[in-house]
């Protein structure tokens, strides 16, 4: 039986209020943005709810369709798994970050020459993951870049477009680097 703290006049304590919002700064995209956030606060929400960034999809929220990936230093994480304070002073990327509608990066275009998406849900976390995936270097063959982007999860079943996608980058970068 668990006990209930008490204070010596027999009542219940009363519990410390919890932390207040604080000021956080965030480099996204590019850009700093000041924000006063919980210290509960993860990536994924500061990202929609107070930097108004709604490319990144809130999915499963536990880390487990990647449709919340984002890059950290150039490196995808799952933005819902990550408190918003702990990324203070690091590059966050999100979607809007990757390219423009009058110029997308290789990856955007890519997926859309490929019709690498149906309903679009899990998009920019593949995206992203995809671009991780890109600075990771690690990627040559499809069967590396299926095991790679295993952590999205696209419901729709749209992995050959993007996987087509995903590969035509890859072998683009390939050639330069050669």
């Amino acid at each position: 039986m668990i006990q209930q703290p008490t204070n010596t006049a027999g009542g219940a304590t009363s519990l410390p209020a919890p932390p207040s919002a604080g000021s956080v700064t965030l480099t996204i995209n590019g850009v700093q943005r000041h924000m006063q956030l919980a210290p509960w606060t993860t990536l994924l929400d500061a990202l929609r709810e107070y930097a108004d960034l709604t490319g990144t999809k809130k999915g499963c929220d536990h880390g487990q369709c990647g449709s919340c990936t984002v890059l950290v230093n150039g490196k995808r994480i799952n933005s819902c798994l990550t408190l918003a304070v702990m990324q203070e002073g690091n590059e966050i990327t999100t979607i809007e970050g990757l390219g423009q509608p009058e110029s997308l990066s290789p990856l955007q275009q890519a997926f859309i020459d490929h019709d690498a998406f149906q309903c679009g849900y899990c998009t920019p976390g593949q995206i992203c993951s995809a671009q991780g995936l890109l600075n990771e270097g690690r990627a040559h063959t499809e069967d590396e870049i299926r095991e790679l982007m295993s952590g999205n999860i696209c419901r729709c079943g749209a992995y050959v477009g993007i996987l087509a996608a995903v590969k035509e980058v890859v072998d683009k970068q390939s050639e330069i680097v050669k």
